[in-house]
């Protein structure tokens, strides 16, 4: 199911479950432009469930051999519990729901591609794309903050924390120029399957993501 599809459903559960304060937020921050709803649980706990978003933010991503000029998409929906023993200062954990991704275009080099060790004129190449997505299309999510999507008035909040989002896996295609030999075209199939592994090596050090977002919240 699309996450867009689950957003409203989510939030009518949210304002159904909310017995007592509640309050939602806007925010901004490294998971993009986001939303939430929160609502009291006990004087120290509360729940929140959120949406956020990011659409084509440029990322240059490299490899031993190729360099990638990368779009970046976000889209998260979060399931979140906020305990607060010291006052405002809370510590976060909970699930996140992604649909992120980065598509890669391979860029030449001086008229040709390098791919797995050999040299490929540019025009034998006719695309060389890919797109890579996090190992966990639900992650564990654990941090801490300041603020309360459910508290009374108008306030700042602020999260700082990680996703557990696991090593991203690449899938990569190549196709061949119209002159290309059928017998260079199956070599240069190979050699992609190779760059395509190491393409997830140069992106396993991502498995974290780090999320610090900072917003606004109206309670009542």
């Amino acid at each position: 199911m699309k996450l867009r599809k689950i957003i409203p459903v989510a939030m009518a559960i949210a304002v159904t479950g909310s017995a007592s304060a509640a309050g939602i937020g806007v925010r901004a921050g490294t998971t993009g432009v986001g939303a939430d709803i929160g609502w009291n649980l006990a004087p120290t706990l509360s729940a929140r469930i959120g949406y956020s978003w990011l659409s084509n933010y440029s990322v240059d991503v490299n490899t031993t051999d190729v360099n990638y000029e990368g779009k970046l998409k976000l889209s998260n929906l979060s399931g979140l519990l906020d305990w607060s023993p010291l006052g405002p200062f809370r510590i976060t954990a909970g699930i996140v729901g992604n649909d992120n991704k980065l598509d890669v275009t391979g860029v030449p080099a001086g008229g040709t591609f390098t791919i797995n060790g050999i040299t490929y004129a540019a025009s034998d190449v006719g695309s060389l794309t890919g797109t890579v997505k996090p190992g966990k299309k639900t992650a564990p999510y654990l941090g801490i903050g300041y603020g309360n999507v459910a508290g009374a008035g108008v306030n700042f909040y602020f999260d700082i924390g990680v996703i557990f989002q696991g090593s991203p896996k690449s899938t990569l295609t190549a196709t061949c120029g119209p002159a290309v030999p059928a017998g260079q075209c199956a070599q240069l199939q190979n050699d992609v399957a190779a760059e395509q592994q190491s393409l997830n090596d140069s992106m396993s050090k991502y498995k974290y993501f780090p999320v610090a977002n900072i917003g606004i919240t109206i309670g009542f």
